[in-house]
């Protein structure tokens, strides 16, 4: 039974802030941020808990609207309920305190440098890479920030030039959006333009995917695009090394 008119005084923020208070359902999103579809096993072995806890928690994620369920006959998926969500929970990321682990090995050391330099946040690129395609974009006036994050005449025409779709969606969702990048603090290019972006670079193999982690690799043709199209510099388009 739908509550009365009288009885609703707005949203209630503080049940989706208890959604995200565990650590374990807060790893949980974080790694759906790389846009996959998980089973509960794969979410349980990332977070560290056992099967019927993940269970447990990903239930509360899914009534609570954060994730969505697929199922495929007998197996049960999870994934993030949509780019909104992706891009909520990035930008709370990004303003959440950083909590120190510590590095078990030099791979691990490796991964993380790789991730803050350029990863996926659901469908779109973020880390240094992505904030520096932002900055580029918005020095040579291609994106305007004036009312909120737009592209000019001149970025639709770059962006058709190298055969990025610029077309407004026909959803509700943002044509373009900036995303709050949680490594680097300032944002990166998200919206269906973000999207549009990384998956043609993806096509390209501008850039690959390492594997099945958020790790996105800028290939040498992907630099040279880069390089030609944004002067973007070699200390941006190189990972650090360990």
């Amino acid at each position: 039974m739908s509550p009365s008119p009288d009885s609703v005084t707005g949203p209630d923020l503080a049940a989706l802030a208890g959604l995200l208070a565990d650590r374990t359902r807060a790893a949980m999103c974080l790694a759906l941020l790389d846009g996959r579809a998980w089973t509960a096993k794969e979410l349980a072995q990332h977070a560290g808990v056992a099967p019927s806890t993940a269970t447990a928690h990903l239930h509360q994620l899914v009534a609570g609207g954060l994730l969505a369920e697929e199922r495929q006959g007998r197996h049960r998926y999870v994934r993030l309920a949509g780019p909104a969500t992706a891009e909520m929970i990035e930008s709370l990321a990004s303003h959440a305190p950083l909590r120190s682990t510590p590095i078990r090995s030099l791979s691990d050391s490796h991964r993380r440098r790789a991730l803050a330099h350029a990863r996926s946040c659901y469908d779109h690129l973020a880390g240094t890479v992505a904030v520096a395609i932002t900055d580029a974009m918005t020095d040579r006036s291609l994106l305007t920030w004036e009312y909120g994050p737009a592209l000019t005449d001149a970025g639709k025409a770059w962006l058709r030039d190298l055969g990025v779709d610029d077309h407004r969606p026909r959803s509700g969702r943002a044509h373009v959006r900036g995303c709050l990048d949680w490594t680097e603090r300032r944002p990166h290019l998200a919206g269906a333009v973000g999207a549009a972006f990384l998956q043609r670079a993806l096509d390209a193999e501008w850039v690959l995917r390492k594997g099945s982690t958020r790790v996105i690799v800028l290939t040498d043709t992907g630099r040279g695009v880069l390089r030609e199209r944004l002067g973007l510099a070699d200390a941006v388009l190189y990972a650090p090394a360990d």
